[in-house]
């Protein structure tokens, strides 16, 4: 299917966001501009990126193959994910994926004859806190079992939204490979969800209701956060942000945050 005029414009936005002489490094979101198009990234649309980046469609297609993300069959409006790694396997992952897979009557990267719903084996969706998980369509929903999971399927099926349990409000496959691109998304609740929660700081809060500190720094002031003359310091930015995470507070999602939790992103 020929790219439509919306996508090339959006495509000239992505491109232009990056320095001059280094366009090559926004193939990653335009993969996703074009996945978005046809629900998964084409011949045409290897073409498409390779000759508005000056490089050679072997050079996108190495890209396009190496991330799982970027499918290479059309995918159903609903992507549902699996993860059957080990947290998710020794907790019932397994169980979950023979489940949708038999109701569904589609196997790993299969779609449904309606061509709604696409399922697939997940080996890592870095949620081990919360196993097992699935997504759909990359949100999240946690602590699934065969039940629940089919139950969030068949939602699906009789087109209803169900809430993930953090993150977005659920969009389509399409929208979804636009918001990856770097495209906005229109929505106003969309960075109304829930964000972390107390499973993924768990072992923050323990070590700070405990006072706890490395080995060998034990009845160090330092340790501690505090300074030498024996000033009490302030609670650790970090320790700070998890409390407020885990209550439910946590800083809105675009809001500008000047802690230490923003070291490492």
């Amino acid at each position: 299917m020929p790219l439509t005029e919306e996508t090339r414009a959006a495509a000239a936005d992505i491109i232009a966001r990056y320095p001059s002489g280094h366009s090559r490094s926004a193939l990653l979101p335009l993969l996703h501009l074009v996945q978005a198009e046809d629900g998964c990234v084409t011949s045409e649309g290897v073409e498409f990126c390779a000759s508005l980046l000056g490089i050679t469609q072997a050079e996108v297609s190495a890209v396009a193959t190496f991330y799982t993300m970027y499918k290479r069959r059309p995918v159903g409006d609903w992507l549902v994910s699996v993860c059957t790694n080990l947290s998710c396997a020794l907790l019932g992952g397994e169980e979950v994926y023979a489940r949708l897979s038999q109701e569904l009557g589609v196997g790993h990267d299969q779609t449904t004859a309606d061509g709604t719903i696409t399922l697939e084996h997940a080996e890592c969706l870095a949620a081990c806190d919360y196993a097992p998980v699935l997504t759909v369509n990359y949100e999240f929903f946690d602590q699934v079992d065969p039940q629940s999971a089919s139950e969030i399927v068949e939602a699906l099926r009789r087109g209803e939204r169900p809430a993930p349990t953090r993150g977005a409000p659920l969009c389509t496959f399409a929208e979804a490979s636009r918001q990856l691109a770097g495209l906005p998304d229109p929505r106003p609740e969309a960075v109304a969800g829930p964000g972390v929660g107390e499973p993924s700081v768990a072992g923050l809060l323990v070590t700070g209701t405990a006072d706890a500190t490395a080995a060998g720094l034990a009845g160090s002031t330092a340790a501690r956060g505090a300074p030498a003359n024996g000033t009490p310091a302030k609670a650790a930015p970090a320790r700070a942000a998890a409390t407020k995470a885990a209550s439910g507070k946590a800083t809105p999602a675009g809001a500008a945050r000047t802690d230490d939790s923003t070291k490492g992103s």
